[in-house]
């Protein structure tokens, strides 16, 4: 949260910039080639830092401190809980992911199934228009700016949003109104038919 809001101007955009280098480079080239070329620019800073500490520790300016070593003191190991949590976060998202795609595969509900084969034939036409890598790019410009220009036009952002649901709900409201008045109207139900009076028996005359 404290790249994506730039709360430390200097490491987030480091880490802005070297995400955005990284992936155009892989337009050009390959995803190992991109790696060891971030690698070898990573050592080629560090082995630079600590043949200066160490050049200041022979001259004795320096006590022989490692210029690095709060992060070679960095514990990234995880606990047993920890590592159980993980996997059973894991496990449970990859389960929830197949069922959902067993759902709407075999069509379960028709209206889900329906707008699954319209995102994927939207998907389609992105897919042809541009690249997966493309996108990533897109994603990652999107991450580190929508939420700095949000919080900083939230006022103003939430009004448009006011004003985009009031658009909205006016015209599902005309859209009811006129489906209420085209739908045409059940016909009246039919009385039932009086009871027939009961037949009269004629006495027979007598001779």
């Amino acid at each position: 949260m404290d790249l994506v809001y730039w709360r430390n101007m200097r490491w987030t955009g480091v880490v802005f910039t070297g995400l955005v280098m990284c992936l155009a480079s892989l337009f050009q080239l390959s995803a190992i080639t991109v790696l060891s070329h971030v690698c070898l620019a990573i050592m080629c800073l560090t082995a630079t830092l600590r043949l200066y500490y160490k050049l200041l520790e022979v001259l004795r300016w320096n006590p022989g401190v490692h210029p690095f070593q709060s992060y070679l003191d960095y514990d990234g190991s995880l606990t047993d809980e920890e590592t159980v949590m993980l996997v059973e976060e894991v496990v449970l998202l990859i389960a929830f992911a197949v069922t959902e795609i067993k759902r709407l595969l075999f069509i379960e509900n028709v209206i889900d199934s329906i707008k699954f084969v319209l995102l994927l034939y939207l998907l389609m036409y992105v897919g042809i228009a541009t690249n997966g890598l493309t996108l990533i790019i897109a994603a990652v410009i999107a991450v580190f700016s929508l939420p700095l220009l949000y919080k900083k036009q939230q006022v103003r952002i939430r009004k448009v949003v006011r004003a985009f649901r009031a658009f909205v709900k006016k015209i599902r409201n005309l859209f009811d109104s006129l489906y209420e008045m085209v739908r045409p109207s059940s016909a009246p139900a039919s009385k039932p038919a009086p009871p027939a009076a009961p037949a009269i028996k004629q006495k027979p005359k007598s001779k």
